[in-house]
């Protein structure tokens, strides 16, 4: 009789840590997994350290000083970019909505939530009678934004000659999207604040990886073969994700990238 054995994975792990750099205690979080490389990151939730289980102490220290100059100019240039805005879901105030300016209204509210243009021609939204307003704006912007970012990879894949993948919204912490084989693309759903061109280059990259799943030159020729502007909308977004208001507990997780 033979036996087989059942692998055990181990489940990454995470500790807070801290390290001394040029007279400044630099705290991080230290993740473990069954990875083979080192990597370290920094965004809106600090400084993280990803190492293989096995990796002792010095390698860690030793990998993280190796990339001290690199981690105080991401750490100042996180520091000087501006927050951004709460939204505290007053009545009157302000968002933005495919790039141009809605409104919040919670004046006149029915049983449902509804959209409806304002006296001056801005359109409003007004949550239901008793709806918290924020979770209800947030809800309603999602409603438009799924069909909007599926009628965007349907147009990309027509012009790739592509079958349309299942598309579906996140609220993924570091990313504006995703794509797998197995799963389809994967959109942030605060991509609706933003105006469509710059919507359409995160469409053009997830897109393009239904092609080349990586970052290789093959890739971004791709992307540009369909979205001919992406280094300037690249910069663009970046700068876009910085004034989008918080509206709910994981909009301050900026910036954002492609995946």
């Amino acid at each position: 009789m033979r036996l087989f054995r059942r692998s055990v994975v181990t489940p990454p792990s995470e500790e807070a840590r801290t390290i001394r750099l040029g007279g400044e205690e630099i705290a991080y979080a230290l993740r473990r997994s069954a990875r083979r490389t080192f990597a370290l990151q920094v965004d809106a939730r600090g400084v993280r350290v990803s190492v293989p289980l096995r990796a002792g102490p010095a390698e860690i220290e030793h990998f993280i000083v190796s990339h001290e100059r690199w981690l105080r100019d991401r750490l100042a240039r996180q520091a000087a970019q501006p927050v951004a805005p709460e939204f505290a879901g007053r009545d009157g105030e302000a968002f933005p909505m495919l790039g141009e300016p809605r409104r919040l209204s919670l004046q006149g509210a029915a049983r449902g939530a509804r959209w409806r243009r304002g006296a001056d021609g801005i359109e409003e939204f007004v949550p239901g009678a008793g709806q918290e307003p924020r979770a209800a704006l947030v809800a309603a912007l999602k409603r438009c934004a799924l069909p909007w970012f599926a009628g965007r990879v349907a147009e990309y894949c027509h012009r790739l000659g592509l079958a349309v993948p299942s598309v579906r919204l996140t609220s993924a912490r570091t990313r504006w999207g995703s794509c797998s084989a197995r799963s389809g693309i994967r959109l942030h759903w605060r991509l609706i604040h933003l105006p469509p061109a710059l919507g359409d280059y995160v469409v053009a990259h997830e897109v393009a990886h239904l092609v080349e799943m990586n970052h290789s030159p093959r890739f971004w020729a791709i992307v540009a073969s369909i979205y001919p502007d992406w280094q300037s909308a690249r910069v663009r977004l970046r700068a876009a994700a910085q004034g989008l208001p918080r509206l709910d507990r994981h909009s301050g997780d900026m910036p954002f990238g492609e995946d």
